[in-house]
């Protein structure tokens, strides 16, 4: 194998790992966009429900804001952490927080 094959061979597996770390820094700057995204519109959500029980807001703005929220979580899972958690069952006495 000559010095000039091994060069181009060199040559070319360090574009590919460029290429890589690209797409690994691009993935990474998108689900930070994403992240902000979804915290921006869970600000919007607690404004809302503050406006509706503080001031008489609406329910449907807090209903549309939480749509948004829904929407998207659902195009974005990873920006919050994957799907919603489901919600716990009572402990085996047969009571919860909801009976505090």
């Amino acid at each position: 194998m000559s010095l000039l094959d091994k060069a181009a061979r060199a040559a070319a597996q360090a574009t590919v790992k460029a290429q890589e770390s690209i797409a690994q820094g691009q993935a990474k700057a998108n689900q930070m966009q994403a992240r902000r995204q979804a915290d921006a519109l869970v600000r919007e959500l607690g404004a809302a429900y503050y406006t509706q029980q503080r001031h008489g807001g609406s329910a449907a703005a807090v209903t549309a804001a939480l749509a948004a929220v829904d929407a998207h979580v659902a195009a974005h899972p990873e920006a919050t952490g994957g799907t919603p958690a489901e919600p716990t069952p009572p402990p085996p006495g047969g009571y919860g927080l909801d009976d505090l």
